[in-house]
């Protein structure tokens, strides 16, 4: 069991590219194409930090099923995604992963109280983002 505060190594520093245009393409709602990105960033990263890149991209294909009202495949893929996140909270690489995880969560819950008959009614303000913050400078 990892301690409380820690995370994986390769989490220091700034985001690379592949990160940030990931994100964008995520934030921007571009689910299908986010995939593509981080899909290429988990296969390139041989460290730890690939499991970060595939949560993301797991949460995000969520997002992608939930447009096509997909409900199995939103909510397997949103619980794939908070499970590999979870090592990396609460930041890695400036990635505000406690956050993206928390929204990740809310709209998973909801998506589970709605069922796949209510789909449709989700609503999109629980879509999540990938939010950085500015991480200390050793």
């Amino acid at each position: 069991m990892r301690d409380k505060g820690s995370v994986p190594g390769g989490c220091e520093g700034p985001p690379d590219e592949a990160l940030l245009r990931g994100a964008a393409l995520f934030n921007r709602r571009a689910f299908y194409a986010q995939h593509e990105v981080f899909e290429d960033a988990w296969r390139a990263e041989t460290g730890p930090v690939r499991d970060l890149y595939r949560g993301i991209l797991q949460v995000g294909v969520g997002c992608y099923h939930l447009s096509r009202r997909n409900h199995r495949g939103a909510c397997n893929l949103l619980r794939y995604g908070l499970a590999r996140l979870e090592p990396f909270e609460p930041v890695c690489l400036g990635v505000d992963v406690a956050a993206l995880r928390a929204a990740a969560a809310r709209l998973l819950a909801a998506l589970e109280e709605l069922g796949p008959e209510r789909v449709g009614e989700f609503d999109q303000q629980l879509l999540p983002r990938v939010a950085f913050v500015k991480t200390r400078s050793a």
